[in-house]
């Protein structure tokens, strides 16, 4: 794990932070080392203002995990401080922490086991007011009280003090566990959403689908009528193709797809949709293998999502997904 964060960290250090060109076309690059140790993993940016936010987890020894945070300004990481640590975490390669900002207020989460069944997790909120000097304020994110699956969480700031949170939420499953994803018959995963204060109190929890993918990840971002979430969908025919519902006028829509791909898969693909947004401009991108060629689309929307184009097929030669996906002007 510490080679992927050390790859992830040279990618950053390519694209955002030490780029120069000179008179003579040549790119010079400047090497900027976080505050992390060999047994690092999980990194995850965000951009508070002018600051760049990164978090990631460290393994502090067999049974006890830290969640760590650093700052970058001015091409200086802050010393690494620690948002939380503890035990029966669950760790894993495509469910784990990120971090974001508001000014002052931060928000950050981990995943801790509930029970010992593999896939039997929650998602517990960590919050500062004060830039993340402290970290005050802990919540369980969800109601539910079953010992079933809570994660796959994307996270979005509001135009206020608030935080628009989605998470894929496992309680209509207690009865078959995490594979009922792979097969026929069970309850299904669904995706729910919340806003999250800069107090601490979660208020207006929300399921937008009651039938989803058991564990793609999800994906949220703010427009100027308000959030927009995308994810993939999971129908009772095994369709999974991606689906997204808006916040307008206090209401969330009605799911609908980006595009009907009509991918059919018996199991979860674990390779989830991402969304960026300017202003009213909204883009998604995600794997899909219908008609069993797999490849990586992307689609537009000027509306802040109320009509997509069709899809732009971005890339299909050995595609693989695990996607992302950022605007520029």
């Amino acid at each position: 794990m510490k080679y992927i964060l050390k790859l992830s960290l040279f990618f950053i250090a390519v694209i955002m932070l030490s780029c120069q060109v000179n008179d003579t076309k040549e790119t010079t690059l400047k090497e900027m080392s976080p505050p992390v140790s060999e047994d690092s993993m999980q990194p995850y940016l965000s951009v508070n203002g002018s600051e760049l936010l990164m978090s990631w987890t460290e393994q502090e020894n067999d049974s006890v995990f830290a969640l760590y945070f650093s700052k970058l300004n001015d091409g200086k990481w802050s010393e690494k401080s620690v948002i939380k640590q503890g035990e029966d975490w669950f760790v894993n390669w495509a469910d784990f922490p990120s971090i974001y900002g508001i000014n002052e207020n931060l928000i950050s989460y981990y995943l801790k086991k509930s029970d010992a069944e593999t896939y039997a997790y929650d998602i517990f909120l960590r919050q500062s007011a004060d830039s993340g000097k402290h970290w005050n304020i802990e919540n369980k994110l969800h109601s539910d009280t079953t010992k079933t699956e809570h994660g796959f969480v994307s996270l979005t700031p509001s135009n206020t003090d608030s935080f628009f949170i989605t998470w894929l939420d496992g309680r209509n499953t207690k009865s078959t566990g995490h594979d009922h994803g792979h097969g026929e018959g069970g309850g299904a995963m669904q995706i729910r959403v919340a806003e999250v204060m800069s107090d601490g109190n979660i208020k207006n929890e929300f399921e937008l689908d009651s039938r989803t993918c058991d564990c793609c990840q999800t994906s949220t971002s703010l427009t100027d009528d308000g959030p927009i979430v995308v994810w993939r969908d999971r129908s009772d025919q095994e369709i999974r193709d991606i689906y997204y519902s808006k916040f307008k006028d206090g209401n969330w829509s009605k799911s609908k797809p980006v595009f009907k791909d009509n991918w059919k898969i018996n199991g979860c693909p674990v390779n989830g949709p991402k969304v960026a947004v300017n202003q009213n401009s909204v883009a998604v991108a995600w794997f899909t293998a219908a008609d069993n060629i797999p490849k990586v689309n992307l689609s537009f929307s000027k509306d802040s999502g109320e009509n997509f184009t069709d899809p732009i097929e971005i890339h299909q030669e050995k595609a693989i997904g695990r996607v992302d996906l950022l605007t520029l002007d």
